[in-house]
């Protein structure tokens, strides 16, 4: 992962699932974190805001973008499935969340009227679009197929 080092870049804070690591990452456009201390992927969560979605958002993975606020209930209900998937995913899924209240220019841009919205992106092209809560096996169903394979062990 090529990071982009400046001191007002947003810092995330990884835990590795393997070890129990925390590792700090910034905003990267290349690769997908690994862990520092014994090398696993790492599960892909982070928060952005206009300053450093762009970035986030260029990932090689598969990005769902969560849009979302902390005063709405089915968002509550979708957060910990979205982070349930970026472990069991990791290295293949990444999860940005940008809180719609603090960060209006992208709801604007995303029309995210109804939340949760999540975009879907592949490649940096909209795939898919979902709006409301969904249960976890229709929500990983949905991302799952536009999931990128699996490297071969």
């Amino acid at each position: 992962m090529t990071p982009v080092h400046d001191a007002t870049s947003p810092v995330s804070m990884l835990l590795c699932a393997n070890c129990g690591k925390r590792n700090t990452i910034r905003p990267s456009a290349k690769g997908a974190p690994h862990c520092g201390n014994c090398g696993k992927p790492l599960a892909w969560v982070v928060d952005a805001d206009e300053s450093s979605f762009e970035i986030e958002t260029r990932a090689q993975p598969t990005v769902i973008i969560d849009l979302w606020a902390p005063w709405c209930g089915p968002c509550r209900f979708v957060s910990p499935i979205l982070d349930e998937l970026a472990h069991e995913y990791a290295g293949r899924l990444k999860v940005v969340k940008v809180n719609v209240d603090d960060n209006q220019g992208l709801a604007r841009r995303f029309d995210a009227s109804n939340i949760p919205t999540l975009v879907v992106l592949r490649d940096g092209a909209v795939v898919d679009r979902l709006v409301g809560a969904l249960p976890r096996p229709q929500l990983e169903a949905q991302i799952k197929r536009h999931l990128k394979p699996a490297k071969a062990a």
